[in-house]
């Protein structure tokens, strides 16, 4: 390291004082030397230390699920909710929408999530928010007014946040990216029989990890449909704080009479073509019976890509899952809606959704427009096939 004495200081002082334009080149390396130790700093913090340091700046957040959550979203929340909480930064968990799924249910159920329902923007616990399993604002009155400070996501779009931005669409499961997390910032999985002070530092209690790995399995299909090798890792880390009691009653809660028989009829009038099927299981009371007939009716021996349909209440409800490499099921089930009014479709490789809505006429009576029959199921078997 360069070192002056007080002459060569002082002789430095009086060259500058007679060089003005020496001491403003100075000047101007002295701050970009500044700048770029500020960058290197910044660049080599984790993203979970530079989240935990933004939710330490907000008195208070409002940690927003997207609309109908899942398992997946729920884990989430409940991972950057005890971020925030680490930082003493108070946090709400809210959602629109209804929670539906057996497994969602029993997910809130046996990990006593505390969750705050909303219908307008003004509900929002706080004007601090930050988004999780999305990357825009959806499914209540004003969304397209919030503006999230941070985003945390592994689903494609183009959102963000103002402060923060992490979206991994390489990532099989949101909750592996808040995983890491809490493995970047030094926290310690909890053991079920433990108590948090238990252990030395940052405590990341049972509950917390036990809903964590549950998200990652559950939107991986246990880890057998797009994980990534950070997937895995994060479940790994999680493992020592899981409650595996509390984790089988989330896993294998009782299934309604509905569901399955609406697997039933999935199975029973499915079509193939080659090694994609489809299947219209017609009127359901619950529209999440129509994604867990999906999952069944890829699982049988010869399918590789299927879509299921199903109508509630005029909406045309769409799930896709796809083990083959050459249909990206997401891209395939928009491509299917994209000239349809008012649909909307998308998803991952593995797995997509999307909804047809009626059209609402001039007296305010809905009215299904949207194709039926072999025209919609034809669209659905050229999109898996790349013809659309």
């Amino acid at each position: 390291m360069l070192q002056l004495g007080g002459g060569a200081l002082q002789r430095l002082a009086d060259r500058l004082a007679a060089n003005p334009e020496l001491a403003a080149a100075v000047g101007v390396g002295v701050v970009a030397l500044v700048v770029a130790a500020l960058l290197v700093r910044r660049l080599g913090r984790t993203h979970g230390e530079r989240l935990r340091d933004a939710l330490a700046e907000q008195d208070a957040v409002s940690v927003l699920l997207h609309p109908n959550p899942d398992a997946d979203a729920m884990a989430s929340g409940l991972g950057v909710a005890e971020l925030a909480a680490s930082v003493d930064t108070d946090a709400t968990v809210q959602f629109a929408g209804q929670i539906r799924r057996q497994e969602n249910r029993a997910f809130r159920t046996v990990l006593d999530v505390n969750l705050d329902r909303i219908d307008h923007v003004s509900e929002l616990a706080a004007e601090s928010v930050v988004l999780v399993d999305h990357n825009e604002p959806r499914g209540f009155a004003g969304a397209d007014g919030v503006l999230p400070f941070a985003v945390v996501d592994h689903h494609p779009g183009e959102g963000s946040g103002e402060l923060f931005t992490d979206v991994r669409t390489d990532y099989g499961a949101c909750a592996s990216i808040v995983a890491e997390y809490f493995e970047e910032v030094g926290a310690t999985p909890v053991p079920p029989e433990a108590h948090d002070t238990e252990v030395s530092g940052l405590a990341l209690p049972t509950r917390v990890a036990t809903g964590l790995l549950y998200g990652i399995l559950s939107d991986t299909n246990r880890l057998t449909r797009g994980a990534s090798a950070a997937d895995f890792a994060a479940a790994g880390y999680l493992h020592g704080g899981v409650d595996e009691d509390r984790l089988e009653r989330i896993a294998d809660p009782e299934v309604s009479t509905e569901t399955l028989e609406v697997k039933a009829r999935a199975i029973a009038g499915r079509e193939l073509r080659g090694s994609f099927a489809v299947s219209d299981v017609g009127a359901v009371s619950s529209a999440d019976a129509i994604p867990q007939a999906a999952d069944e009716l890829v699982g049988l021996e010869g399918v590789t890509a299927v879509v299921v349909l199903g109508d509630k209440d005029g909406t045309i409800h769409l799930s896709g899952r796809s083990r083959d490499d050459r249909v990206h099921m997401g891209r395939a089930l928009g491509a299917a809606v994209d000239d349809i009014p008012s649909a909307s479709a998308g998803g991952h490789a593995r797995m997509g959704g999307g909804q047809i809505p009626p059209s609402v006429q001039a007296d305010g009576t809905a009215e299904v427009t949207a194709p039926r029959g072999d025209d919609l199921v034809d669209r659905l078997f050229e999109a898996m096939s790349g013809e659309v």
